[in-house]
């Protein structure tokens, strides 16, 4: 299981996936709706682009499902506050945590990354 699974489960891709249609989204009307749209801070930018809550954690945690070297780590948990990455649990080496921290810290509104919940193994 991947940390986008373990941490998120798997419901935040179908809501993403399915945005509602609505008459005010017509190309007729763009233009008049276009100012009233509001841009997404960085850190609260989902997986498609959409407004979530959790969307630099979920990020964070897609970004350590594609690296090969952390990808199996089931021991670390990854949070947010604002625009800092929380990692906490148990990290096999000093080398994976430091891994992570730099993955973490490569995501679009990532400002800071919080690794002192993590304890190395051994």
């Amino acid at each position: 299981m991947g940390w986008l699974q373990r941490i998120f489960g798997g419901q935040q891709d179908e809501a993403a996936a399915a945005p509602e249609s609505t008459p005010e989204s017509s190309p007729e009307s763009s233009e008049s709706s276009a100012p009233a749209q509001e841009e997404i801070p960085a850190e609260r930018m989902g997986l498609n682009g959409e407004y979530d809550q959790s969307g630099l954690a979920k990020r964070v945690a897609a970004a350590f499902d594609q690296d090969s070297s952390v990808a199996d780590i089931e021991t670390v948990w990854v949070a947010q506050t604002g625009g800092t990455v929380v990692l906490k649990g148990e990290a096999p080496s000093q080398d994976q945590l430091n891994r992570l921290i730099e993955i973490a810290n490569e995501q679009s509104g990532a400002a800071a990354v919080d690794a002192e919940q993590v304890t190395i193994a051994g």
